[in-house]
């Protein structure tokens, strides 16, 4: 189950902030904090991978062999499989160097390639996970603005007419909630 705990008009697009299980979305697309092989993993990678089934991991390997590993910042698409949503945006984030090694740069880069990707293929509906933010130690407090400006840049210039950050720890959802609270005022 999803949640919503609040929501900014943008653009002629809305941004939310969600607290839940990012495989249960019903978005369009929803992106998946992979690693650079993406071969499946831990955190939400694992979730996804068990979610989507079995032709996900094959899908992801012909993936690797026409284009080789993905690299931080970039994205690829696959459909979704066994999950609702349409189409999975498998991203690459920084890991986390003190933020000195363009880490910021490369989360921008997460965030938008994906929006960008997911409209290519139709989706009006993207949902996120906090990329970077796991095994990979991107602060939150950090992540999060970098990660909202990005989004709300996108449905400025009006690639999809919604986006979401579904964060399955209520704690992180509200730091997320916070965040946005600054940037964009009060929530919905």
């Amino acid at each position: 189950m999803i949640t919503t705990l609040g929501s900014w008009p943008i653009g002629s697009g809305t941004l939310f902030i969600r607290t839940g299980d990012i495989t249960a979305s019903t978005s369009d697309a929803i992106v998946n904090a992979a690693n650079s092989r993406l071969a499946g993993g831990g955190g939400v990678d694992g979730a996804i991978h068990r979610a989507a089934g079995p032709d996900l991991p094959r899908a992801c390997k012909r993936i690797i062999a026409e284009r080789g590993t993905l690299p931080p910042g970039q994205a690829a698409i696959t459909p979704g499989f066994s999950l609702a949503a349409r189409h999975i945006v498998h991203t690459v984030g920084p890991i986390w160097r003190g933020g000195t090694d363009g880490e910021p740069e490369t989360l921008a880069s997460a965030y938008r390639e994906s929006v960008r990707l997911a409209a290519e293929h139709g989706a009006q509906s993207v949902d996120f996970p906090a990329i970077s933010c796991g095994v990979y130690g991107f602060p939150v407090e950090r992540a999060a603005p970098i990660a909202l400006q990005t989004l709300a840049k996108t449905l400025e210039q009006g690639l999809v007419n919604a986006v979401s950050m579904v964060i399955f720890s209520d704690n992180a959802a509200k730091t997320w909630l916070a965040r946005g609270s600054e940037l964009f005022g009060p929530p919905a």
